[in-house]
């Protein structure tokens, strides 16, 4: 279902209220995505990249530690405060402020526009246009999104858990997750724009393992989980940590992926 303008920025002041367990809570992204990214989008050191949504910095630092320089916008201030902290031996400009309000200087432009886990909550009848108008020439926009995948013969904890999620009216429904390698490209979408062709798709996979804390950590920076009432969240918690505790190693394998979307700027 589409977002309107009104929940993104509802939204995103969730996000900001988690900003503390978020740099520790969310994965990072693997290496291997970031020298992809920068082979497919022909970066150098000291190219200039712009970041929308940069949260604490997770996938800001692997490219400022690669010799890149980061201006990058962020509209939660507790967000671009960690961001700042995290940052402040780079070359980076943490801006507060959101990518459809941002101006673009005159004089300038960018090697590369990117988004990690972000790029999803910018107005879709405008992000393409903004990218396009902040890049040089033959400059490239990337984005990816870190998203739950269940491998074949996946962790059991997601199968049991179900019942609680149903029990309190928050099904997650575990037929819905995709297998490593099978989300969604945006391809399609990016050919529709008429402002850019796509040079690269590429999947990434990884697992994380988590203690109960971990997992319920991580799960505090979902703004679904956020939003959730009290009680509801209570007794989520209370179960999971009862189920992750009863095992022999009392942790829990969670399955990520993320799919590296590269386009180069037509015009």
């Amino acid at each position: 279902m589409p977002i309107d303008d009104g929940d993104r920025m509802r939204l995103a002041a969730t996000f900001d209220a988690a900003a503390a367990l978020y740099g520790r809570a969310r994965p990072d992204y693997p290496p291997a995505l970031f020298d992809t990214l920068a082979a497919a989008a022909d970066l150098t050191p000291g190219d200039a990249l712009l970041e929308v949504g940069c949260g604490t910095g997770k996938a800001t630092l692997p490219l400022a530690q690669r010799g890149f320089h980061l201006l990058c916008v962020e509209p939660g201030p507790a967000l671009a405060a960690a961001a700042r902290v995290n940052l402040k031996d780079f070359p980076v400009q943490v801006v507060e402020t959101r990518f459809e309000e941002w101006k673009c200087p005159d004089t300038f432009r960018f090697r590369l526009v990117f988004s990690a886990t972000a790029w999803h909550w910018v107005d879709p009848a405008k992000r393409y246009q903004l990218a396009w108008e902040a890049l040089a020439p033959s400059g490239h926009l990337a984005f990816w999104s870190a998203g739950h995948v269940f491998p074949d013969g996946g962790d059991s904890f997601f199968r049991e858990i179900q019942d609680v999620y149903e029990e309190i009216g928050e099904d997650r429904p575990l037929g819905g997750w995709p297998k490593p390698g099978e989300l969604p490209d945006s391809q399609d979408e990016i050919l529709a724009t008429g402002l850019f062709e796509p040079v690269l798709t590429k999947h990434f996979s990884w697992t994380v393992r988590y203690t109960a804390d971990q997992y319920v950590e991580l799960l505090e920076t979902f703004s679904s989980h956020i939003a959730m009432e009290d009680e509801k969240r209570r007794k989520l918690y209370r179960a999971m940590r009862h189920l992750i505790s009863q095992r022999a190693d009392p942790r829990v394998s969670r399955g990520w992926g993320a799919v590296l979307n590269v386009a180069r700027r037509l015009g």
